[in-house]
Protein backbone atom coordinates (compact mmCIF):
# COMPACT_ATOMS: atom_id res chain seq x y z
CA UNK A 1 0.00 0.00 0.00
CA UNK A 2 2.99 1.89 -0.62
CA UNK A 3 1.87 5.64 -1.62
CA UNK A 4 -1.98 5.32 -0.66
CA UNK A 5 -3.03 7.54 2.06
CA UNK A 6 -6.55 5.95 3.49
CA UNK A 7 -8.80 8.24 6.07
CA UNK A 8 -10.58 7.56 8.83
CA UNK A 9 -11.98 10.82 9.82
CA UNK A 10 -13.77 8.99 12.77
CA UNK A 11 -11.23 6.96 14.66
CA UNK A 12 -9.84 10.53 15.90
CA UNK A 13 -12.77 11.65 17.71
CA UNK A 14 -12.14 7.77 19.41
CA UNK A 15 -9.26 8.58 19.88
CA UNK A 16 -9.80 11.21 22.11
CA UNK A 17 -12.72 10.32 23.75
CA UNK A 18 -10.34 7.72 25.34
CA UNK A 19 -8.42 10.31 27.18
CA UNK A 20 -11.14 12.19 29.10
CA UNK A 21 -11.64 12.27 32.41
CA UNK A 22 -13.73 10.51 34.33
CA UNK A 23 -16.06 13.29 34.78
CA UNK A 24 -16.63 13.57 31.34
CA UNK A 25 -20.65 12.42 30.27
CA UNK A 26 -21.66 8.62 29.57
CA UNK A 27 -22.41 7.84 25.90
CA UNK A 28 -24.47 5.29 27.18
CA UNK A 29 -26.34 7.20 30.33
CA UNK A 30 -27.09 10.31 27.67
CA UNK A 31 -28.74 7.98 25.40
CA UNK A 32 -30.64 6.12 27.94
CA UNK A 33 -31.86 9.83 28.72
CA UNK A 34 -33.10 10.72 25.32
CA UNK A 35 -35.96 12.79 25.65
CA UNK A 36 -38.03 12.57 22.43
CA UNK A 37 -36.85 11.60 18.13
CA UNK A 38 -33.89 14.25 17.83
CA UNK A 39 -32.16 13.64 21.08
CA UNK A 40 -32.44 10.05 20.30
CA UNK A 41 -31.13 10.26 17.02
CA UNK A 42 -27.84 12.37 17.64
CA UNK A 43 -27.11 9.78 20.20
CA UNK A 44 -27.71 7.09 18.16
CA UNK A 45 -30.36 5.28 20.64
CA UNK A 46 -32.95 2.88 18.50
CA UNK A 47 -34.96 1.91 22.27
CA UNK A 48 -35.15 1.53 25.82
CA UNK A 49 -36.83 -0.61 27.90
CA UNK A 50 -37.68 -1.02 31.63
CA UNK A 51 -33.36 -1.96 32.63
CA UNK A 52 -31.83 -1.04 29.43
CA UNK A 53 -30.93 1.47 26.02
CA UNK A 54 -29.85 0.06 22.83
CA UNK A 55 -27.60 1.76 20.83
CA UNK A 56 -25.54 2.21 17.83
CA UNK A 57 -22.19 2.14 18.07
CA UNK A 58 -20.37 5.07 17.01
CA UNK A 59 -17.01 3.64 16.57
CA UNK A 60 -18.34 0.18 14.98
CA UNK A 61 -16.49 -2.72 13.93
CA UNK A 62 -18.63 -3.34 10.91
CA UNK A 63 -22.07 -1.67 9.75
CA UNK A 64 -24.87 -2.23 12.19
CA UNK A 65 -22.77 -3.07 15.33
CA UNK A 66 -25.05 -2.33 18.04
CA UNK A 67 -24.22 -1.87 21.79
CA UNK A 68 -27.03 -3.16 24.69
CA UNK A 69 -26.82 -1.69 27.87
CA UNK A 70 -28.15 -1.56 31.02
CA UNK A 71 -29.47 1.91 32.02
CA UNK A 72 -27.84 2.08 35.30
CA UNK A 73 -24.09 3.22 35.19
CA UNK A 74 -22.65 -0.75 36.91
CA UNK A 75 -19.43 -1.60 35.58
CA UNK A 76 -19.59 -5.60 36.40
CA UNK A 77 -22.07 -8.02 35.82
CA UNK A 78 -22.19 -9.52 39.57
CA UNK A 79 -23.14 -5.96 40.08
CA UNK A 80 -26.41 -6.37 38.29
CA UNK A 81 -29.89 -7.33 39.58
CA UNK A 82 -31.57 -10.61 37.96
CA UNK A 83 -34.30 -8.33 36.42
CA UNK A 84 -31.18 -6.15 34.74
CA UNK A 85 -29.76 -9.59 33.49
CA UNK A 86 -32.90 -11.07 31.83
CA UNK A 87 -33.78 -7.32 30.38
CA UNK A 88 -30.10 -7.48 28.84
CA UNK A 89 -30.53 -10.79 27.21
CA UNK A 90 -34.13 -9.82 26.05
CA UNK A 91 -32.90 -6.58 24.52
CA UNK A 92 -29.47 -8.56 23.04
CA UNK A 93 -31.79 -11.12 21.38
CA UNK A 94 -34.63 -8.12 19.98
CA UNK A 95 -31.19 -6.64 18.32
CA UNK A 96 -30.27 -9.72 16.69
CA UNK A 97 -33.77 -9.82 15.26
CA UNK A 98 -33.51 -6.65 14.43
CA UNK A 99 -30.53 -7.09 12.01
CA UNK A 100 -31.47 -10.37 10.92
CA UNK A 101 -34.56 -8.24 9.50
CA UNK A 102 -32.81 -5.13 8.31
CA UNK A 103 -29.83 -6.18 7.11
CA UNK A 104 -29.97 -9.47 6.49
CA UNK A 105 -26.28 -11.26 8.02
CA UNK A 106 -25.27 -14.47 8.20
CA UNK A 107 -23.86 -14.27 11.87
CA UNK A 108 -23.44 -12.28 14.75
CA UNK A 109 -20.45 -11.55 16.88
CA UNK A 110 -21.80 -10.80 20.79
CA UNK A 111 -20.24 -10.36 23.56
CA UNK A 112 -18.90 -7.61 26.56
CA UNK A 113 -15.66 -6.76 26.79
CA UNK A 114 -15.15 -6.58 30.93
CA UNK A 115 -12.25 -4.13 31.80
CA UNK A 116 -9.84 -1.73 29.94
CA UNK A 117 -7.03 -4.41 29.43
CA UNK A 118 -10.14 -6.75 28.01
CA UNK A 119 -10.97 -4.24 25.25
CA UNK A 120 -13.06 -2.32 27.09
CA UNK A 121 -13.92 1.02 25.47
CA UNK A 122 -16.40 2.16 28.17
CA UNK A 123 -15.59 0.32 31.39
CA UNK A 124 -17.20 1.89 34.06
CA UNK A 125 -20.92 0.88 31.82
CA UNK A 126 -21.59 -2.44 31.24
CA UNK A 127 -22.43 -3.10 27.29
CA UNK A 128 -22.82 -6.24 25.19
CA UNK A 129 -21.41 -5.98 21.51
CA UNK A 130 -24.02 -7.52 18.62
CA UNK A 131 -21.67 -7.14 15.19
CA UNK A 132 -23.55 -8.56 12.11
CA UNK A 133 -21.36 -11.01 10.29
CA UNK A 134 -21.67 -11.72 6.52
CA UNK A 135 -19.38 -14.57 4.83
CA UNK A 136 -16.31 -13.12 3.23
CA UNK A 137 -16.94 -9.75 5.26
CA UNK A 138 -13.05 -9.65 6.65
CA UNK A 139 -11.18 -7.68 3.54
CA UNK A 140 -7.67 -6.32 3.60
CA UNK A 141 -8.48 -2.94 4.62
CA UNK A 142 -8.51 -4.26 8.12
CA UNK A 143 -5.52 -6.80 8.15
CA UNK A 144 -3.24 -4.73 6.36
CA UNK A 145 -4.03 -0.88 6.99
CA UNK A 146 -6.16 -1.41 10.54
CA UNK A 147 -9.01 0.38 8.76
CA UNK A 148 -12.35 -0.71 8.77
CA UNK A 149 -14.88 0.63 6.15
CA UNK A 150 -18.11 0.81 6.85
CA UNK A 151 -20.29 1.88 4.26
CA UNK A 152 -23.37 3.52 5.51
CA UNK A 153 -23.41 6.70 7.42
CA UNK A 154 -24.39 6.31 11.06
CA UNK A 155 -27.87 8.84 10.36
CA UNK A 156 -28.87 6.24 7.62
CA UNK A 157 -28.63 3.49 9.50
CA UNK A 158 -30.17 4.90 12.65
CA UNK A 159 -33.31 5.65 10.13
CA UNK A 160 -33.32 2.39 8.51
CA UNK A 161 -33.64 0.36 11.70
CA UNK A 162 -36.21 2.83 13.28
CA UNK A 163 -38.38 1.71 10.29
CA UNK A 164 -37.73 -1.95 10.25
CA UNK A 165 -38.47 -1.72 14.26
CA UNK A 166 -41.91 -0.12 13.38
CA UNK A 167 -42.74 -2.30 11.09
CA UNK A 168 -41.65 -5.05 12.95
CA UNK A 169 -44.13 -3.97 16.38
CA UNK A 170 -46.88 -3.36 13.32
Amino acid sequence: MDGANLFAPWRMDYIRSLDKSSGAACFICEAAGAQGLQQQRDRLALWTSQHCVVVINRFPYTNGHLLVAVKAHKAELEELTAEEQLDLQVQTTEAVRLLRRAMSPQGFNIGLNLGRCAGAGLPGHLHQHVVPRWGGDTNFMTVVGEIRVVPQAMSQLWQELMRVRQDMHK
